[in-house]
């Protein structure tokens, strides 16, 4: 006796269920599934259970519970007064039938897909990749030339190169960052001062003898010495280029 597990799956004819049958219908007769007439496809469904020579209940019983749904679904269809004012609110009876259908050849789809898979490679297997020690073979390991105070050595030279590459840095940091000690509105009043005491004097002689001026002096001087020129307090005479610069009070020269 075969049990409820053992039993084979059964089949109209070529027909698994009722919803490949009424697919088959759909198909043959080029019915647009979102639009199913449904009168005719229901006509053309219970001429193909009434043809069947034996009614096996167990084996029919979802074919003629499809059969009911159809008759159910005409029904409605037909009923008078379906269509008028509410036409756009009310539900369409086929409603339902069409997304069990969309759902049905969706997965006729894949279950085809997978059949031609399973034909493809249903005599491939897969094989677990050995390993050296599983098939006996030893592995030699390429010699250890790391050598422990080559290296130390070597990290020493690192630290002592990045030591003196930051202290430049830091060093011309600091030279950047550093205040300048005179303004230029500062240093020409002091050039002022010593043009006005002495009529006249040369560039270099605004600065210390004993200490040599900062480059950053020099230029501070230098800027004075325009911008008093600008203001017309002074006079600055050179006879040649990089010669030396005569600076002279210009009130005192009008004088002369």
């Amino acid at each position: 006796m075969i049990t409820a597990h053992e039993r084979p799956a059964l089949k109209i004819r070529e027909f698994e269920g009722p919803l490949d049958l009424l697919f088959h219908l759909i198909e043959k007769n080029d019915i647009d599934i979102y639009d199913i007439p449904i009168s005719d496809i229901t006509e053309q469904y219970m001429d193909f259970i009434a043809k069947m020579e034996s009614m096996d209940m167990e084996v029919t019983s979802e074919f003629l519970v499809m059969a009911a749904t159809l008759v159910h679904i005409k029904s409605r269809m037909m009923l008078p007064g379906r269509k008028g004012d509410n036409e756009d609110v009310e539900e369409d009876p086929r409603e339902e039938l069409v997304i069990s259908l969309l759902r049905y050849k969706r997965c006729k789809l894949l279950a085809g897909e997978l059949k031609e898979r399973q034909d493809i490679y249903s005599d491939c297997y897969y094989r677990i990749p050995s390993t050296a020690k599983a098939m006996d073979i030893e592995i030699k390991l390429p010699p250890q030339e790391f050598v422990s105070a080559e290296f130390d050595e070597a990290v020493a030279n690192v630290c002592r190169r990045n030591e003196i590459r930051f202290a430049d840095i830091s060093a011309k940091i600091t030279h950047i960052l550093k205040k300048d000690k005179l303004s230029v509105r500062e240093r020409m009043k002091s050039v002022w001062l010593a043009i006005s005491k002495r009529g006249r004097m040369f560039f270099h002689e605004l600065f210390d003898k004993d200490e040599p001026p900062e480059k950053i002096d020099r230029i501070v001087g230098f800027l004075a010495v325009l911008e008093l020129l600008r203001g017309n307090k002074i006079t600055a005479q050179q006879k040649k280029p990089f010669d030396v610069i005569l600076i002279e009070d210009k009130g005192m020269g009008e004088n002369q």
